[in-house]
């Protein structure tokens, strides 16, 4: 059973049959929104620990979540914040590095269109999303939200040192004796192409 809170009555609502298995994997947990159950007053989520484990991947962990849905005829406002530890490979030495992440979530879910094989976005619509059968999954909409907020090249640490770009070392715990090779002389024509791009 998921508790939810009512976002102007601030009593808990109890979604009874909100919670099933994942398709994707059997310990996976789900919660399920009904869209015609949200509420005039809609409808808020706060309890991390109810949402049950909302990544594909085990190694991360949601910490913190403050989401509320609110409905506007079909369409409904997923606002909120959640906050969450996460794990990626360093994008020098490629070592695992955890970190936190926090995540801001301003997003219109509309019901996907049955008839249009291709929908043409505006600029006013990179925020939203769609769903289907009148149901929201909260754990998919967490998941891609926290994946959108990582840092495009996460870091283990301040000045890391990277592999060696000869043997393939990690330089941060190994001091390898490695000459740099010289570069490849195929490669002369995009260098001077990549100095003339600078300038």
């Amino acid at each position: 059973m998921v508790k939810c809170l009512d976002l102007y009555a601030k009593r808990p609502i109890y979604w009874p049959d909100l919670s099933k298995n994942s398709f994707v994997d059997e310990e996976l947990a789900v919660m399920i929104v009904r869209v015609p159950d949200i509420p005039a007053e809609g409808l808020s989520v706060t309890d991390a620990t109810a949402l049950g484990s909302v990544y594909r991947d085990p190694a991360w962990r949601l910490l913190d979540v403050n989401v509320k849905l609110e409905r506007d005829g079909s369409d409904v406002f997923v606002t909120g914040e959640l906050r969450a530890a996460v794990s990626q490979a360093c994008g020098r030495c490629l070592e695992p590095s955890p970190a936190e992440v926090t995540a801001t979530l301003d997003v219109r879910l509309v019901p996907r269109p049955t008839t249009a094989d291709n929908v043409e976005l505006a600029p006013d619509d990179l925020d939203v999303d769609f769903y289907d059968r009148d149901e929201i999954d909260i754990g998919a909409l967490i998941d891609a939200e926290t994946t959108l907020a990582l840092p495009m090249k996460p870091l283990c640490r301040e000045g890391c040192l990277g592999l060696c770009r000869v043997c393939g070392g990690n330089r941060n715990v190994v001091q390898c004796e490695c000459r740099e090779r010289p570069p490849d002389p195929r490669l002369a024509a995009l260098k001077d192409l990549a100095s003339r791009l600078s300038h």
